[in-house]
């Protein structure tokens, strides 16, 4: 999984952080979901909820720190995937809610 995040974010396929992920929700651009094992109450308030009320799946991804440092940043609680194919190897990979 964390392979094709980085492929995403090379590709610039990826909506990253809370904000980031929340805005490309709102817009319906989301096809998944990436949520960080140790994401916090806040994630999950911001990102779980509404990609549960817009029928985004969701995958339960490794550590923020993990999916951060494939990233190039910081911990990253949620990742939006952008782009519908790569949101379907990523489902197949992940486990998707």
């Amino acid at each position: 999984m964390l392979g094709l995040l980085g492929l995403g974010a090379r590709g610039g396929n990826l909506a990253i952080g809370v904000d980031g992920v929340r805005a490309a929700l709102q817009a319906g651009r989301c096809h998944a979901v990436v949520i960080a094992s140790d994401a916090g109450a806040r994630a999950h308030d911001k990102v779980v909820r509404l990609a549960t009320a817009r029928g985004v799946p969701r995958i339960a991804g490794p550590a923020g720190r993990e999916i951060g440092s494939r990233l190039g940043r910081p911990p990253v609680q949620a990742v939006g995937v952008l782009d519908p194919k790569l949101a379907k190897g990523m489902l197949a990979l992940g486990t998707g809610e």
